[in-house]
């Protein structure tokens, strides 16, 4: 049996990631999976599977008020969850079923988190804004992590339709959807050359330029907050989830330049649109 190497993990990290998980859960991360790899014959849904455990009883820590071990138990899921992916691209043993699982754990465990942290609270305060906290959460997650696929969706179609050549694109736009455009427009200015540097200043350090994603308030809510006392819960929880839908509304902007830019064949659009 072939025996890797720390570097060897260190390949199967994603070229982009969130700055959370670059900084705070792949170090860790990609130390755990190296023993996994060469000692063990953990396979990633196995891994996945142990990963939802340790979400459950995150769940049940917050249920119980034991918001630091709940925390704790919270990262762990979530560095597990990231070994599994690592363990799949090191050995070449992932799934279609395996990435089914991954994604429909990771719904499972914020939504179990979510109302455990809001049953816990709200026994111990009797304050129903705890169950809107908690109903709110899992929606937001919810919301992210459907609108993520269909706007995939709609790229790929755009993407696949044959097209006439297009002039020089409008460097404003085109610098919001892609840092590094083809062309030979005018070089952009103000915000669009300072968004473009600090586009690739993240990108030589792994990070993707969208600042607060789903991992990001994840971590706010369920490790954070809960690390910081009850106190810190609800106002972490409202500024975390506002910049993850103030991302989520210009990710959504940034595919409506793009639908412009490249239109789709009328007969086609309408046959996509029928959603199944």
């Amino acid at each position: 049996m072939r025996t890797y190497s720390l570097d060897d993990v260190h390949e199967t990290r994603k070229r982009r990631d969130s700055w959370w998980t670059v900084y705070f859960v792949d170090p860790v991360a990609c130390r755990v999976a190296l023993p996994v790899a060469n000692r063990t014959r953990m396979t990633p849904n196995e891994l996945t599977v142990f990963s939802l455990v340790l979400g459950t009883v995150s769940a049940a820590c917050f249920m119980a008020n034991q918001l630091i071990a709940g925390a704790c138990f919270f990262y762990l899921s979530f560095m597990i969850d990231c070994v599994d992916g690592k363990i799949a691209r090191l050995k070449g043993t992932g799934t279609p079923f395996g990435l089914w699982l991954d994604y429909v754990g990771d719904r499972v465990r914020v939504v179990l988190c979510a109302g455990g942290l809001a049953y816990g609270q709200y026994t111990l305060t009797g304050d129903v804004s705890w169950v809107v906290l908690g109903a709110a959460v899992a929606v937001l997650d919810l919301f992210r992590y459907v609108n993520a696929p269909q706007m995939k969706r709609v790229r790929d179609l755009i993407r696949e339709e044959p097209r006439e050549p297009e002039p020089d694109p409008d460097p404003m736009t085109v610098d919001l959807l892609d840092p590094e455009p083809p062309g030979r427009g005018p070089r952009p200015r103000g915000f669009f050359r300072l968004f473009r540097r600090l586009n690739r200043f993240l990108a030589r350090h792994r990070v993707r330029s969208h600042l607060v994603s789903g991992i990001e308030f994840h971590a706010a809510v369920f490790v954070i907050a809960p690390l910081a006392g009850a106190w810190a819960l609800i106002p972490l929880a409202v500024l975390s989830g506002l910049l993850l839908l103030a991302n989520e509304v210009f990710l959504i902007y940034r595919l409506w330049l793009f639908t412009r830019r490249h239109g789709v064949s009328s007969s086609q659009e309408s046959r996509e649109h029928v959603l199944v």
